[in-house]
């Protein structure tokens, strides 16, 4: 990685430090905006990069993103192993307590499994490292029913000692967390928050209308995030925040503030990296090639079964990131400005 590729923006568009949202009235953390969907940076012999993690960390932080999420699926967890997991939350705590900012930056640590057991000790563990809340996916293989589902989670919310996200993504587990499940999930003082990737617009309108206010309905798809704002949403749990947090942050900014044209200018405007990180190959290849190419991260290695993207994905995402402004002559997104790598070491 170039000197400068992961330079501290200097765009006088980003919006300055503020204050927590407070909690709702039940006393649950207020989970409002963009959070990002950390990668797991590896070395070229597959090893964690922890300080290109750490990097990756101060870059997001500086460029104001709202709340950070290590150990999700996009940071690869099922192939992290437990020390591994602990390394990367407790660094990701630790970097955002280095600025005053760790006011506002949140910290929901991915621990989901499909092993009830297993996924509460993974989130005790995380409480114990300090997370602020936990970001647990349904199980996936086992394709438990809403009865089943429903238990599980209670369970974790009942057990983890933390606040939980549930994370409902059927492409990738095979059972959806229904309206109703959710909606009977959400009277629980510790479930706080919906990460939506079902696809189903019904499902995540009734949601958005009938939850709890102080529970959140968060987009788990980048593509997604304007309509479920639009419908009462709170943010995006976003893999393309990794690439451009602080549009991200801007979109979800400009819909709380009811700018809805602002809002739809930035969601067409990014609309092709949305669709972009998710072609080629599985989440997060993409994301982490382009990463690769814009320099925010030395290699784009990822853990088998997981392989690298192929040359033909390789130049399609290029395409799009040119496009975008993206890559830049002579380097990646930050090459030729003054700050230095330093900055975020």
């Amino acid at each position: 990685m170039s000197q400068t590729a992961t330079a501290a923006p200097t765009r006088t568009s980003y919006p300055a430090a503020q204050a927590a949202p407070e909690p709702g009235p039940a006393g649950r953390p207020s989970l409002r905006g963009a959070f990002t969907a950390l990668v797991t940076p590896f070395t070229a012999e597959g090893t964690l990069d922890e300080a290109a993690f750490r990097r990756l960390v101060r870059w997001q932080i500086l460029a104001g993103i709202d709340g950070l999420v290590p150990c999700g699926t996009t940071g690869e967890s099922p192939t992290l192993t437990a020390d591994e997991r602990d390394r990367l939350i407790a660094a990701t705590v630790e970097v955002a307590g280095e600025r005053a900012s760790r006011d506002r930056v949140r910290v929901v640590a991915g621990t989901g499994s499909n092993d009830t057991a297993a996924t509460i000790r993974a989130t005790r563990r995380a409480a114990e490292l300090g997370a602020d809340a936990a970001l647990v996916v349904a199980p996936y293989y086992n394709r438990p029913d809403g009865r089943m589902l429903e238990a599980h989670f209670r369970a974790i919310a009942d057990e983890g000692d933390l606040p939980i996200v549930v994370y409902n993504v059927p492409s990738r587990t095979g059972s959806n967390v229904d309206a109703d499940t959710f909606l009977r999930l959400a009277g629980h003082p510790r479930v706080v928050a919906v990460k939506e990737a079902s696809g189903n617009l019904d499902q995540i309108a009734r949601i958005c209308r009938d939850r709890p206010r102080d529970v959140a309905v968060l987009a788990g798809d980048d593509a997604w995030t304007l309509a479920i704002l639009a419908m009462g949403g709170d943010g995006v749990v976003s893999v393309a925040s990794n690439e451009i947090p602080t549009e991200l942050v801007s979109l979800c900014a400009a819909a709380r503030a009811g700018d809805w044209d602002a809002a739809r200018r930035t969601h067409e405007r990014w609309l092709p990296l949305f669709q972009g990180n998710f072609r080629g190959a599985p989440n997060p290849v993409p994301a982490k090639a382009a990463l690769a190419m814009m320099g925010l991260l030395d290699s784009d290695m990822v853990r088998a079964p997981l392989l690298p993207i192929d040359p033909d994905g390789r130049a399609a995402m290029a395409v799009v990131l040119r496009g975008l402004g993206l890559l830049e002559t002579g380097g990646g997104r930050f090459a030729g400005r003054p700050a230095t790598r330093e900055a975020v070491a």
